[in-house]
């Protein structure tokens, strides 16, 4: 099965590179919100664009992500609307290998992401503030986080009737998630109703650990310790491949 993912993965990589609006999202995307909240209210947030730049950038680069993290339920539900899967059965692979290569094949784009989103960083002002070990480890923790959304992603998209609900209905999970957390704004600035959401909304612990691996143990500003923080991420990437990923599965297979 493998072998059959990453032949179909090179379909998914292919694909992209013959469609280069598909990589809108992650290379225009990504700019684009950094200079809207660095440079437009930076200055209001922070009091100076250079300071929110180091506070900020971490958090897009987590938003970044879970809305790259969309496009494969669209494009998965293109391709069952299509007949795609369909040729697929026919073939002599695994049931499940047009899955597992879309998902792998995916792993290009996020990491594309978060390159062109850390590059862009660096080069209107962004200093890392840890060694290089800890920015490959926040790469990692990006990629492995991605992979696991992708699998919420890939349910929605075999589940509902057009690409279009999809990404409605994706939207709709992921806007409350990234702007009710510390993505733009310190929690503590935040009612104190909205505060409790945010404690226990993973995605603050995500942006809490990315921020300690970028900037340093200094700009946690959760009170926990780094190494608590990227636990709850794992337990929380865990979380989502043991309830999503049979749930793909389930819902692939009932499909075709």
């Amino acid at each position: 099965m493998f072998a059959d993912s990453l032949v179909l993965a090179g379909r998914t990589v292919r694909r992209m590179t013959r469609n280069p609006e598909q990589f809108i999202d992650v290379t225009l995307q990504p700019i684009i919100m950094t200079v809207l909240f660095v440079f437009i209210f930076g200055g209001a947030i922070a009091g100076s664009t250079t300071q929110y730049l180091t506070f900020a950038l971490p958090g897009i680069i987590v938003q970044t992500v879970m809305f790259t993290s969309l496009t494969i339920g669209v494009n998965l539900n293109n391709d069952i609307s299509k007949g795609v899967f369909d040729r697929f059965r026919s073939l002599p692979i695994a049931r499940s290998a047009p899955l597992f290569g879309a998902v792998l094949g995916d792993i290009v784009r996020h990491s594309i992401a978060v390159s062109v989103t850390l590059v862009f960083g660096v080069i209107i002002g962004y200093r890392f503030g840890t060694p290089w070990y800890d920015v490959l480890l926040a790469f990692v923790l990006m990629v492995v986080f991605a992979v696991s959304l992708c699998w919420v992603s890939v349910f929605i998209g075999t589940m509902v009737r057009s690409s279009g609900a999809v990404q409605g209905i994706s939207f709709l999970i992921t806007f409350p998630l990234t702007f009710g957390s510390s993505t733009f704004v310190p929690a503590n600035t935040l009612p104190t109703w909205l505060q409790g959401w945010v404690s226990v909304n993973p995605v603050t612990h995500v942006i809490e650990s990315m921020r300690g691996l970028l900037n340093g143990d200094a700009a946690l500003a959760s009170g926990e310790t780094l190494g608590l923080e990227l636990l709850w991420v794992l337990i929380s990437c865990v979380v989502l491949w043991a309830v999503f990923f049979p749930l793909a599965t389930w819902a692939y297979r009932r499909k075709i």
